[in-house]
């Protein structure tokens, strides 16, 4: 029994080019083979860049469903107002731009396989329509209000923590056991050291081919530095570390030396998913300081804007202005030593040419207030395509790295990298 089960997972790998011989990994793909001919939901969870995709696809090959179509959606990269759509389908001119009826990706995949990659960045709203479909194979077009059946067989993945989600209150407790009726685990590529080299060598020969040149080899002390580095990007990091090397090396025996030479620094780089953070990072720590300073800032600067406006209206005596207001701004000080009123009066700020005309409330009065608004929100604009911008370089042009740092999901970093232009 023991041995047609390791030459079903065998079979399983050389159909889907899976390299590895690791426990835990031929233990998730023996779950996928297990669970494929049932219906049951199947939540798979990983380390982005572990592969998830493929357990989706050995699932769908293996069911009854082969036949029918097989569709992969990205719910971290669909826009939150039109996901929806995406999913469900909208009736023409139910939202500005529907200019006819459209079929979502529930009613295409009928008696076939859904997978929802990064299901956890779905909007709430999404949760309890997908919530429906699990239930009871309903679902409603948006701007319509006829119920509607599908037969789809859902498959979801997710590289964060989907616990720390519902206790934020981002992820709904119901969907996820819905959807988790079995789990499958991938384990990220530094707990499987023995299949790195392997797979180093598999893309080392795939670049060869491609690119018509003798493969790469590794001395010994590289394949210990290959086994030792932490691998945050898992495989996909693997693959780009072998291609860069496979395009740009002319010497096709790598050292330890110059192996280490593609390898970021140890020091940034951790796990692209923590199970358990107690803590924001620093970058997060530091902008919501910043922010917090900003905020500060505008206040106080509304209450410059406040005074200015009563000493503008009420002349130049300091016992006509509103006491909170100086206690407020400049604590225990000596007004006189901070201001003069005297030669602030709203007659000497504005003095016309005609010196016995008395002061006349205008637009012009406010201009003051109105530029110095208008800088506080340049100021906080910049700052955040600053914060943005730094992400990004950071995170190599990564958005979904980018937007975690960030403390966003990745579809509002998206529309703000629209918004701003960058």
């Amino acid at each position: 029994m023991l041995n047609k089960i390791m030459e079903s997972i065998q079979n399983i790998k050389q159909r889907f080019e899976i390299i590895g011989n690791d426990p835990k990994l031929n233990r998730a793909i023996e779950k996928a083979i297990q669970v494929a001919p049932t219906d049951i939901s199947v939540l798979v969870a990983g380390e982005s860049g572990v592969g998830k995709e493929n357990i989706p696809k050995i699932i769908h090959s293996l069911s009854h469903r082969k036949h029918g179509k097989y569709i992969a959606v990205n719910c971290g990269a669909i826009p939150e107002g039109t996901i929806d759509s995406e999913l469900f389908g909208h009736e023409k001119g139910s939202f500005t731009g529907a200019t006819g009826t459209r079929e979502g990706y529930f009613e295409v995949a009928n008696g076939g396989t859904i997978f929802l990659d990064e299901v956890g960045e779905l909007p709430l709203t999404t949760q309890v329509r997908l919530l429906r479909v699990l239930e009871n194979g309903e679902f409603i077009k948006v701007g319509s209000s006829q119920v509607q059946k599908t037969n789809v067989r859902i498959v979801a993945a997710t590289n964060v923590n989907l616990f720390n989600a519902i206790e934020k209150g981002n992820f709904r407790e119901d969907l996820y056991y819905r959807l988790s009726t079995v789990d499958i685990s991938l384990p990220p590529l530094r707990e499987r050291k023995d299949d790195i080299h392997l797979l180093f060598r598999k893309f080392a020969s795939d670049f060869a081919h491609k690119y018509k040149m003798p493969p790469l080899k590794l001395t010994d002390q590289a394949v210990v530095v290959l086994q030792k580095f932490r691998w945050s990007g898992n495989i996909r990091q693997l693959r780009n570390v072998a291609e860069q090397i496979s395009v740009l090396e002319t010497q096709r025996e790598i050292t330890a030396t110059t192996l280490q030479s593609y390898l970021p620094n140890e020091g940034s780089n951790l796990p692209s998913v923590i199970k358990d953070r107690k803590s924001e990072s620093d970058f997060s720590t530091e902008r919501d300081i910043l922010y917090k300073v900003l905020f500060d800032m505008k206040s106080d600067l509304n209450d410059l804007k406040k005074l200015t406006l009563e000493l503008m209206k009420n002349g130049a005596k300091s016992q006509d202005i509103n006491p909170n207001l100086i206690q407020k701004i400049y604590g225990n000080k000596d007004l006189e030593s901070e201001i003069s009123f005297e030669e602030t009066t709203p007659n000497n700020l504005y003095k016309t040419d005609n010196e016995d005309d008395d002061f006349q409330e205008n637009e012009d009065n406010y201009l003051f207030a109105e530029t110095v608004e208008e800088e506080e929100v340049l100021k906080l604009e910049q700052k955040e395509i600053e914060l943005i911008k730094k992400s990004l370089e950071k995170n190599k042009g990564r958005r979904k790295a980018a937007a975690n740092e960030l403390g966003i999901s990745e579809r509002t970093l998206y529309r703000k990298i629209k918004q701003f232009d960058l």
